[in-house]
């Protein structure tokens, strides 16, 4: 009896896994078709046109009617679009976004956009290869071989926090700071791994005197940075350029220097921060933004590092690993850590700063 009990229990538990297992591929499917809809336009044009038909779709997106109708329908089944006559002829139904569809999946300016999200997955598993060979020799993967998806999805995932909250509640929580920036003299930035831009301008756009430098070692994240800062009219008052933040040549005296979301994947963070304090002055600041995990490991996670260990897996750690000697860090760099990194590197505080965030956790280093 207590065998048959047993096995029962253990059949009960295998169901639920193979059920848990099924609803992540549901999961990951959706968003490999949301990333279709999302570079092909076929959200905003669903959009812009109240309801279509896949030859509509199809017309108004310039691609092939046989795919959009494809998608279309995988879309309905899946529970992101609607449709208004499911018994009508395939090619005559018409296809709408339900309410609460088209701020997450069109407006890049909401921080509730999500589309970005499919692009980011996309060019997670984009060097498979390469990431399961750097898991058998413990090298890694450098950045630029995740492609144009990855970069795109982080910097329009990010963007529009940075536009939103720089000036209105990230800076604002280091009230000196805030207040130093808003004043005369001009006030100095230097934004380390600003990726496509978005964070410098950000800083520039809350605060009209300030003057910002952003550093990106990616060639291609800075000519889009470059892009992007022209065409926010910027030109005068943020330079983007391709060079290493721990490069000591980099000259300056600057009131806040800032890392955005980088500092767990340098393979050196301890000398990268000791490059930042030696560009801060004395009364200045480190503003370090990261990922919001939990003190300690624990089987259940916190918040939302089932998220960040996903990213940690497949790109965080072995971007950090492609050059060698790496710190190692990943994507789940807690408190501790990076107070450990902070003193190593010269700082004599490390502050939590009170600021809510979902993903980010805020930092001010001092001098």
């Amino acid at each position: 009896m207590a065998i048959n009990t047993e096995q029962t229990e253990v059949a009960e538990q295998t169901e639920a896994f193979v059920e848990r297992v099924l609803d992540a591929v549901a999961g990951t499917l959706t968003m490999e078709t949301l990333f279709v809809g999302h570079k092909l336009g076929y959200y905003e044009a669903i959009a812009e046109a109240g309801s279509v038909t896949s030859e509509e779709l199809a017309s108004a997106t310039d691609t092939h009617e046989r795919y959009a109708r494809e998608w279309l329908e995988q879309q309905t089944v899946t529970g992101i679009i609607g449709v208004e006559d499911e018994h009508a002829d395939a090619t005559s139904r018409r296809y709408f976004l339900p309410p609460g569809r088209e701020e997450a999946l069109t407006d890049r300016d909401s921080l509730n956009y999500v589309a970005p999200f499919g692009s980011l997955l996309v060019g997670a598993v984009r060097p498979a290869d390469a990431i399961l060979e750097a898991y058998r020799t413990g090298g890694g993967v450098p950045y630029e071989e995740y492609g144009e998806h990855f970069r795109e999805g982080q910097a329009a995932i990010n963007r529009p926090a940075f536009l939103h909250s720089m000036g209105s509640e990230w800076i604002p929580a280091m009230v000196d700071i805030d207040d130093r920036l808003r004043t005369d003299p001009s006030a100095r930035v230097a934004d380390v791994g600003c990726g496509y831009g978005w964070s410098s301008i950000g800083i520039a756009q809350a605060y009209p005197n300030v003057h910002v430098d952003g550093y990106d070692l990616d060639t291609k994240s800075v000519e889009e940075a470059q892009k992007n800062v022209r065409e926010a009219g910027l030109g005068d008052r943020v330079t983007v350029e391709c060079r290493d933040a721990g490069d000591t040549d980099i000259d300056g005296e600057y009131d806040l220097v800032t890392a955005f979301e980088c500092v767990h994947d340098l393979s050196d963070p301890v000398g990268v921060l000791r490059n930042m304090r030696r560009l801060v002055a004395d009364d200045g600041a480190v503003l370090v933004v990261d990922e919001r995990v939990g003190d300690e490991f624990t089987a259940d996670g916190d918040g939302v590092e089932w998220m960040m260990y996903g990213w940690s897996v497949l790109h965080c750690l072995p971007v950090g690993m492609a050059d060698h000697p790496s710190a190692g860090t990943g994507t789940v760099m807690r408190t501790d850590t990076l107070r450990q990194y902070a003193t190593d590197a010269g700082f004599s505080d490390l502050t939590v700063l009170p600021v809510e965030n979902y993903f980010f956790r805020f930092y001010r280093l001092e001098p």
